[in-house]
């Protein structure tokens, strides 16, 4: 990545994550989706709200995480809004591809998101950049209701604790 290309990077993140865009409730949300990263305390509480042909017509997220977390949730609702689903699947793909594939190319489809791809260099913040998408994943699965998710996929199912005695 290019010097010019990284400072513009750090700006876009900072900026997003700094001054929020579609951050605040949604009232009158269908889907309502909590996802957090253990790994790092990162939470978020994606609201969504499906048009008459099944389009996002609205979507906004609350939370606190890090940047990246921040950013990219920020991003990604300003991308997806009144976007189909199968758009909005279609750039979850390519973000994921761009955020873990050294090879991807940065499709134009998605554009200030590109400014994400220098997360994959740090593979601990991918999981960050990746939750606000683990969530409208899971919003786009369902058409109301509530839903949990965790970057951690073992995270989110049940466990027990054994005790062994030793003799």
């Amino acid at each position: 990545m290019s010097l010019e290309l990284e400072e513009l990077y750090q700006e876009v993140i900072l900026d997003h994550s700094r001054r929020p865009r579609n951050f605040g409730d949604l009232a009158d949300a269908a889907v309502r989706v909590h996802g957090d990263n253990p790994a790092c305390g990162d939470e978020i509480h994606l609201s969504v709200k499906f048009g008459p042909d099944g389009e996002l017509q609205e979507i906004k997220f609350t939370g606190h995480g890090c940047a990246i977390s921040l950013a990219s949730a920020s991003l990604m609702t300003m991308k997806l809004k009144g976007k189909s689903r199968a758009e909005a699947e279609g750039m979850l793909r390519a973000f994921h591809d761009l955020v873990t594939d050294e090879t991807a190319e940065a499709p134009r489809t998605l554009g200030d998101l590109r400014m994400m791809q220098g997360v994959r260099k740090f593979p601990q913040r991918v999981k960050c950049a990746m939750l606000a998408w683990r969530a409208v994943e899971q919003a786009l699965l369902q058409s109301a209701g509530e839903a949990t998710i965790s970057t951690e996929t073992d995270f989110a199912a049940p466990r027990r604790l054994v005790w062994v005695e030793s003799h």
